[in-house]
């Protein structure tokens, strides 16, 4: 399998390329990215603007694609910011994507998408959910995790303080609402891809604790 990932420098982005990258079931990765990566067997790392996509370069052609691209409002700036990075980019690439004729798309989305939801970062997800729904994949699956767990190169004082407080909570919580490791997030992310199954699928969190 030939795999397209987006969002490789992120923290679940990072646990997919590493297993993917072991698997033996993938032959090679290409992974676009703002900034260079480091050089590794099977890895294709071209630097991109997101953009300005090149619309005619040859690692379109993929057989699945995953995207894991996200930020916040805080790291973004803006909500038109957030926006672009978790709404537009990601439907960017799934549009070109499609355009080259891959079937498969495996999106990292979140808890509580929705794309009438009252809270502007559910909604965002929940339209990009919808519009790639639209988009005509043979596999669609959605991966909507909770707080996911790992240590990110970047400081979000809000998720540290609720991820303390989630983990001590944890066995009297809910399933859906534990925290979610990020390389859990990531086997899923993969599995869909490699057992692409046809129709639209959704991994709950509860399903990646």
């Amino acid at each position: 399998m030939k795999l397209l990932l987006v969002g490789a420098t992120g923290l679940v982005g990072r646990h997919v390329l590493a297993l993917a990258l072991a698997h033996p079931a993938v032959e090679a990765v290409t992974a676009p990215a703002r900034r260079a990566l480091d050089a590794q067997p099977k890895l294709l790392a071209p630097v991109v603007d997101f953009d300005a996509l090149p619309a005619q370069a040859s690692w379109w052609r993929a057989d699945a694609v995953i995207c894991t691209l996200g930020t916040t409002i805080r790291v973004a700036g803006s909500q038109p910011a957030f926006r672009r990075v978790d709404h537009d980019y990601p439907l960017a690439v799934a549009r070109l994507a499609r355009e080259h004729g891959v079937p498969t798309y495996a999106l990292n989305s979140a808890l509580g998408a929705d794309p009438d939801s009252r809270l502007f970062y559910n909604r965002v997800k929940g339209e990009l959910e919808r519009d790639l729904g639209e988009l005509g994949f043979r596999s669609l699956t959605l991966v909507r995790p909770g707080l996911i767990g790992g240590q990110r190169d970047e400081h979000r004082f809000g998720e540290r303080v609720a991820t303390v407080g989630l983990g001590l909570l944890a066995p009297l919580l809910p399933r859906r609402w534990r925290i979610n490791p990020a390389e859990r997030i990531a086997q899923a992310l993969l599995d869909a891809t490699i057992d692409a199954v046809p129709g639209r699928h959704v991994v709950g969190s509860e399903r990646l604790t």
